[in-house]
């Protein structure tokens, strides 16, 4: 009979301890987290108006650490030098005031999506110009409040933000843009705001920019003092690369061969006006309409950038082309061939004399046939003309010879008509205009990618 009485004594303490488990397994941690919010921002217990203690309860100002997470940078405009970012921002800070009970490591966090519940930050984006939260479907924004009182606010924000930009270097430049965050009523008595340990910065990976490529970002400190005060303010400096690949294609190589094509008018005959002209004034327009392209998508800045330098000497070079033809249509026309032609008459003049001298001497050579040599006399008789001219062309024969001029030697061998002035204007600039646009190309990219290492 004992052993029976023991027997359901045991029966009956296990289904009670049964029944214990599953009371226990039943619990609805939602309530629970209910009860936890009703207790800790029930009215009268919470006042979401008074900011947190300082560090470890004292009367010191509040820390917030902010974090970023860069998702997308969707475009970087030159004209109104602004930038557009979409990002996810965090704060997190300690409100001893929201300490509960996580029943026994249960209750990891309790969410909110109501931000008026608990005290919040007064950060604002000093720079912003336009901004708007996500809403779809749900508004991307939560608080969770932790067992020790610390609370982390995340939200998803797209802002378009002011970056001032220098464009001398343009297009070979580098941009720093910036994201500012700061306290507006809050002094650094009150609040401050401090970046997270460790990494305080994170960008998605394969960001693409169409004609940047962002290549690296710093994290600083920008507190402002103000006649109400000093302001606790952070921000992240994004350095951004502009992409030239872009530009060398359809800037400076059309440039230069619209330079280039202007210089095929030198190989062209004189007497060929329409084509010469036509070809001219046509690369002449499409240079300005280039050059004006350019600067319709830039803003109107008081410098000189290093496009503007480019795209100038181009245009000059274009110009400077068809004033060229300018010049050799007037010189086939016009009194610059006067000295040719004086030269020709000097050459036939003297060859008139040689040919008067040829004529004497065979003149007092030539005998009858009854007659014998006769002497020519050995003294120069004064007033003699014929000796007079005899002894002149034997001091021109026995003058050393000059020396040649190289220009004049190498300008001899083209087969120009009677080198006349104007053909050898279309040859020498055959020569100098590539020379010099050759040497304008070795300063240009010396000096703006030496400047650029140096900005960098």
């Amino acid at each position: 009979m004992g052993t029976g009485h023991y027997f359901w004594a045991l029966f009956y303490f296990a289904s009670l301890c049964s029944a214990s488990l599953a009371n226990n397994a039943k619990i609805n941690f939602r309530e629970k987290e209910k009860k936890v919010l009703d207790q800790i921002l029930g009215a009268g217990k919470y006042d979401a108006r008074i900011r947190p203690s300082g560090i470890n309860g004292t009367d010191g100002p509040a820390v917030v650490r902010v974090n970023i997470f860069v998702r997308s940078i969707s475009k970087i405009d030159d004209v109104t030098m602004e930038y557009s970012v979409q990002l996810t921002f965090r704060e997190q800070w300690t409100d001893e005031r929201l300490k509960f009970d996580d029943i026994q490591g249960r209750l990891k966090y309790l969410t909110l999506t109501e931000a008026n519940r608990v005290w919040m930050p007064d950060l604002f984006f000093s720079n912003e110009k336009e901004g708007h939260f996500h809403n779809i479907i749900m508004p991307n924004v939560y608080i969770r409040i932790f067992p020790n009182g610390s609370v982390l606010y995340s939200i998803r924000i797209s802002l378009t933000l002011a970056c001032p930009m220098n464009l001398k270097l343009y297009p070979l430049d580098r941009q720093i843009c910036s994201l500012r965050m700061a306290s507006y009523g809050w002094t650094t008595n009150d609040l401050v705001f401090l970046w997270k340990e460790g990494d305080p910065v994170q960008v998605v990976k394969n960001l693409h920019l169409p004609r940047f490529t962002l290549e690296k970002f710093l994290t600083d400190y920008c507190n402002s003092k103000t006649n109400t005060g000093e302001y606790s303010c952070l921000k992240v400096d994004l350095l951004f690369k502009r992409e030239f690949s872009y530009y060398l294609i359809q800037i400076y190589i059309p440039c230069c061969m619209l330079v280039i094509v202007s210089w095929v008018s030198f190989w062209l005959d004189q007497g060929a006006v329409p084509a010469r002209v036509s070809l001219g004034v046509t690369t002449l327009l499409t240079m300005a309409t280039q050059t004006s392209g350019i600067n319709a998508s830039l803003p109107p800045v008081s410098y000189t950038k290093a496009i503007d330098v480019w795209t100038g000497v181009c245009l000059t070079f274009v110009f400077g082309a068809l004033l060229e033809f300018a010049l050799v249509n007037y010189a086939s026309r016009s009194g610059l061939n006067k000295p040719n032609m004086h030269k020709e008459n000097l050459k036939k003049k003297r060859r008139d004399l040689e040919q008067a001298s040829l004529d004497a001497a065979s003149d007092l050579l030539d005998t009858d046939s009854n007659a014998t040599f006769a002497m020519k006399p050995l003294v120069r008789h004064p007033g003699d003309p014929m000796a007079m001219e005899k002894l002149r062309q034997c001091e021109v024969h026995m003058q050393p010879p000059k020396r040649p001029n190289c220009c004049k030697t190498w300008l001899s061998k083209f087969p120009t008509r009677q080198c006349s002035r104007s053909k050898r204007i279309d040859v020498i600039s055959r020569i100098t205009f590539p020379l010099v646009f050759a040497l304008f190309n070795l300063v240009y990219w010396s000096t703006y990618l030496f400047r650029e290492e140096e900005d960098e």
